[in-house]
């Protein structure tokens, strides 16, 4: 059997693809919501804009690098690692910096924060770690 496809590696890519298409979920409706109160130039700031537009870029581009880890591609397995680490470490600032965000954007930071923890820890883990660093790296 292709170690990829044993159940604990499968249940693994399924956590990260959840954890990620919640994400992308979340991305986007916060896009969505911007637009319904774009009124309401205390909620949705400039900052909220071009914020969103980034967060949702961002979240597809995890989208693609989950697809390649589950294909075992290491090199997207990579960058799923260094980008979601590095994602979560812009969410701590981010919405730490008093009046940076309005409330509900703080909010829906720290929530997009906490699955990104989520695609960390599952990311980290020893069972995956090994399982790429077995692999041999890809060309191209």
């Amino acid at each position: 059997m292709d170690i990829l496809q044993e159940p604990p590696v499968r249940a693994a890519f399924r956590g990260l693809r959840l954890l990620v298409a919640a994400y992308v979920a979340v991305s986007l409706l916060t896009l969505v919501a911007a637009f319904l109160m774009r009124g309401d130039h205390d909620l949705v700031t400039p900052t909220v804009w071009v914020r969103g537009v980034i967060v949702a870029a961002a979240s597809l581009l995890m989208l693609a690098f989950v697809t390649g880890t589950a294909r075992g591609h290491r090199p997207a397995y990579l960058r799923l690692r260094i980008a979601s680490a590095a994602m979560v470490a812009a969410v701590v600032v981010l919405v730490s910096l008093p009046g940076f965000l309005p409330l509900w954007m703080r909010i829906e930071q720290g929530g997009c924060g906490l699955l990104l923890i989520g695609v960390v820890a599952i990311a980290n883990a020893g069972r995956l770690r090994r399982l790429f660093a077995s692999r041999p790296a890809e060309r191209g």
